[in-house]
C-alpha cells in the first residue's frame, strides 16, 4: 500500500463552508464547499432527515461518463432525497472525474498521485458524515458507481467506517480503464500496471469484511465484461451478493429499485 494513503489530515470545522440551505418536503438540503488538503475545494450536497434520529448515513460517489448529464454528484440526488425522507443522512459529492474532460487531461504519470488525493478526500467526507449530530455511525453505507465504486471501496477498506457497500459497474483494476488513454506499450505499460497494482480494488476488497457488499453489474457492459465482474465478486468475502441486469454500464431502473430496497432493509429505514 502506498504510504501516503495510510493517514490523512483530520477534517476541521473550518474546512466546511455552508453555501445554501433549503427545507424540502420531508428533508433539509445543504450545499457545502469542502476545503481539501491539496489547495482546491470540492462541492457536496447534504440531504438531512427531519426529526431527532439517530439517523444512518450514506455516502454517494458518482460514475464517470462524460456524455451523460449525470456524470457528477447529481447522479444520486433523487435517490438521496428519497432515502433522506426515509430517515438517512445522505451526502453526494464532487470528485476528480466530475470534470467531463478529466480523462483527456490526465496522464498515467498523474494517476497514482490523483488516486492518493481522491482517497484522502473521500475519507474526509466520511469524517464529515460521522461528525453530524444525531447520526448512527454503526449504520454507514457507501454507494459507488464506476470510478465511484473503485475509489469508494479503496477509501473504505482503509477507513473501516462504512458498514455496508453497494458497488455498481466497477472494474477490479485501475489499469483496466487508465490504459484506455494514453496508450502504453511494452515496459512502460508493465511498469504502470505494477505501480497501480498496490491500490487495485480487487486487492483491498477483502479488507472491508465483515461489511456486506452488494455488487450490481450489467450483462452488456463494454467496460466491465462479466468475467471481470465475476472475478471481482469472487475476491470479496462473505457476506456478499451480486445481481446482473439486462443493462449496459449505466445499469437500469431495476438496479436502482433493488439498491433502494437493499439499503432500506440493511439500514433499518422507515418504510422498509
Amino acid at each position: 500500500m502506498l504510504p501516503e494513503m495510510q493517514t490523512d489530515p483530520a477534517l476541521l470545522p473550518s474546512d466546511v463552508r455552508l453555501i445554501t440551505e433549503k427545507k424540502e418536503d420531508g428533508f433539509d438540503k445543504q450545499l457545502l464547499a469542502f476545503q481539501t488538503p491539496f489547495g482546491y475545494r470540492r462541492i457536496a450536497e447534504l440531504f438531512l432527515p427531519q426529526g431527532t434520529g439517530p439517523f444512518p448515513v450514506i455516502l454517494y460517489v458518482h460514475w464517470y461518463e462524460p456524455e451523460s448529464h449525470d456524470s457528477n454528484r447529481s447522479q444520486f440526488s433523487r435517490e438521496a432525497a428519497e432515502l433522506a425522507r426515509n430517515g438517512a443522512a445522505c451526502l453526494t459529492v464532487e470528485t476528480l472525474w466530475s470534470d467531463p474532460d478529466f480523462f483527456l487531461k490526465r496522464t498515467q504519470a498523474d494517476d497514482a498521485k490523483n488516486s492518493i488525493e481522491e482517497v484522502v478526500n473521500l475519507r474526509r467526507f466520511m469524517d464529515f458524515l460521522s461528525s453530524l449530530p444525531n447520526v448512527d455511525t454503526k449504520r454507514f453505507a457507501l454507494i459507488g458507481h464506476d470510478f465511484g465504486g473503485m475509489y469508494g471501496l479503496l477509501a473504505g477498506s482503509l477507513d473501516k467506517r462504512p458498514t455496508h457497500y453497494v458497488i455498481m459497474a466497477a472494474t477490479p483494476r485501475f489499469p483496466d480503464w487508465y490504459l484506455y488513454l494514453p496508450k502504453l506499450e511494452g515496459e512502460p505499460r508493465d511498469t504502470f500496471i505494477r505501480q497501480m497494482s498496490e491500490i487495485d480494488p480487487i486487492l483491498h476488497i477483502p479488507n472491508v469484511s465483515p461489511a456486506p457488499v452488494f455488487f450490481q453489474f450489467g450483462n452488456d457492459d463494454f467496460h466491465v465484461p462479466l468475467e471481470r465482474a465475476n472475478e471481482f465478486f469472487a475476491a470479496a468475502r462473505e457476506p456478499k451478493e451480486m445481481k446482473i441486469y439486462e443493462a449496459g454500464h449505466g445499469l437500469c431502473d431495476k438496479s436502482t429499485q433493488d439498491r433502494m430496497v437493499w439499503l432500506k432493509e440493511k439500514l433499518n429505514l422507515q418504510g422498509s
